[in-house]
């Protein structure tokens, strides 16, 4: 950290803040929509409200974020974050969780790619040494993952709704981080007579990843962490307590991996790092659906965690690398969009069909990813990208 700017510093501050909240909420948003008896479309009504949510306020971003400042969009939603998860501590009633969840601040992962990732990719490359951009996602994503850990090891102290009212001192801890970055993490003012689009030469590269992340962001709806905790409450009747075990393992896991994935990628290139190590993931995950108990389910998770994850520093490297830094706030906040303009179907798909089969989602959310990483691989191979 002592090598780091002070900006880079201050985002990795407030996004670790957010991500405790993210982690204890991957244990208890899924299980006590379980425990609170809402039916399974009921809690894919409120994960695709989540997901549409953050697919709108992402393309809001994208469209008005820089105009209105990078800065103060950032502590805008980190204010509206406070609100929504005060919202689900306090309430189990159905319409306004699907209203607070519609704000795009809630994540069902430790690890989102919403509106404040957006903000945050377009911010870190500004705050990164020469040649370290790479380096600082890797840490950027370690810490949420560590952080997001944390949070998760806090359901082993009560698994009480009330334990969410995390979500508003966890913003509120985000936002005084925030309102200290500086001016260099802004955009460059634009030229005096002068005309910025918010996507110009690199649309067609945008246009291109944002078709392949959405395909692999609608495998990846149908078994988001929140989802994960409901159906192995569903099928195996695991406790709070365990869960928050296995996300904090698997939050260790994936940290390490973010570590790996910045070795990996310095010796085989970020498109390389994202495939290979992505492909193996998803056999893993569409195994759990055969697996007989909940060790043998747990411990494809696990195995998943170490190799899923490795594309998520590469990948956020990739977009912020492969287009000009005018263009990096839109860049992101499209891919991350795009990430999210199918994911709501998902949930909405799993619900439906978890009364038949609870394994289905694993089934299926691998085959999906297991298609987005051959296409990402074939269409751009020939790329080539400094990380």
């Amino acid at each position: 950290m002592a090598t780091l700017s002070a900006d880079a510093r201050r985002i990795l501050a407030a996004q670790g803040a957010r991500a405790v909240a993210y982690g204890l909420g991957s244990v208890l948003v899924g299980s006590t929509l379980a425990h609170r008896g809402l039916s399974g479309p009921a809690v894919g009504g409120v994960l695709g409200a989540l997901l549409g949510g953050i697919a709108l306020a992402s393309v809001v971003l994208a469209r008005y974020g820089d105009a209105f400042g990078r800065r103060r969009s950032y502590r805008l939603l980190f204010i509206v974050m406070g609100v929504a998860g005060t919202a689900f501590a306090l309430t189990g009633w159905l319409p306004l969780l699907v209203l607070a969840a519609a704000t795009g601040t809630i994540s069902p992962e430790v690890v989102e790619s919403g509106p404040f990732t957006s903000l945050e990719q377009a911010m870190l490359p500004h705050a990164a040494a020469e040649g370290k951009t790479t380096a600082l996602f890797g840490t950027y994503n370690a810490v949420a993952t560590l952080a997001g850990s944390a949070g998760a090891l806090i359901a082993l102290v009560g698994s009480s709704p009330r334990w969410l009212l995390a979500y508003p001192v966890s913003a509120a801890l985000g936002l005084a981080a925030a309102a200290r970055l500086t001016e260099a993490v802004e955009l460059a003012p634009r030229p005096v007579g002068g005309r910025r689009k918010s996507l110009d030469c690199s649309r067609g590269i945008v246009l291109k990843l944002a078709a392949l992340f959405s395909l692999d962001s609608f495998g990846g709806g149908f078994v988001p962490t929140t989802f994960i905790a409901y159906l192995f409450t569903r099928k195996y009747g695991v406790q709070p307590h365990t869960l928050a075990l296995v996300f904090a393992g698997v939050g260790v896991l994936q940290a390490l991996s973010f570590r790996a994935a910045v070795w990996l990628a310095a010796r085989f290139g970020l498109l390389r790092t994202m495939v290979f190590t992505h492909l193996p993931s998803n056999v893993l995950l569409a195994a759990i659906a055969f697996a007989p108990n909940l060790h043998v389910a747990i411990a494809l998770l696990l195995g998943r965690s170490v190799l899923s994850q490795m594309d998520v520093p590469t990948r956020q490297a990739y977009v912020a690398l492969v287009v000009t830094p005018e263009e990096r706030t839109a860049a992101a906040a499209y891919t991350n969009t795009a990430r999210y303009v199918t994911r709501p179907v998902a949930p909405l798909v799993a619900g439906a069909i978890v009364g038949s089969s609870l394994g289905a989602p694993f089934l299926i959310a691998g085959a999906l990813k297991s298609v987005y990483d051959t296409g990402l691989y074939v269409i751009f191979r020939r790329v080539p990208v400094d990380g």
